[in-house]
């Protein structure tokens, strides 16, 4: 990946965030991650706000893409729904632009097993702004 893309942060590294394509006609984004065993809870699975975590980086990055790293998106609203529980280890995830105008975009993610299995789906409404560079 380059010009500062999803592996190349931090906490994305954390998350174990690898780009895998972009469908520049769909503006869909697929990343995958590999959900470290830190992120277990005692149940076994990945803690729901890490799994967020997930989500909001997917929908981030459709839109950064979409925008030929132009933009990126600030949050107002995050909305999830947990279908199943995340396992820990390699997950894909689908992130989508749904609409975007000049002051709000919509965003949908949705976070898979490698089987191919939906485990969460979630929606963002955000604001366009110029994309930082992190520096």
């Amino acid at each position: 990946m380059s010009r500062g893309d999803a592996g190349d942060f931090p906490h994305a590294r954390l998350m174990g965030v690898a780009f895998d394509s972009f469908d520049a006609e769909r503006e869909e984004i697929t990343l995958r991650f590999n959900a470290p065993d830190s992120f277990r809870t005692p149940r076994g699975f990945v803690q729901g706000g890490l799994v967020a975590g997930f989500l909001d980086e997917v929908m981030g990055w459709a839109h950064v893409w979409a925008t030929d790293h132009e933009e990126a998106p600030l949050n107002l609203e995050i909305a999830m729904s947990l279908l199943k529980p995340v396992p820990i280890g390699p997950l894909v995830a689908k992130g989508r632009v749904i609409r975007r105008g000049k002051r709000v975009i919509f965003l949908e993610g949705e976070l898979f097993d490698e089987a191919g299995t939906l485990l969460a789906r979630s929606t963002s409404t955000a604001i366009p702004t110029p994309r930082p560079t992190g520096d």
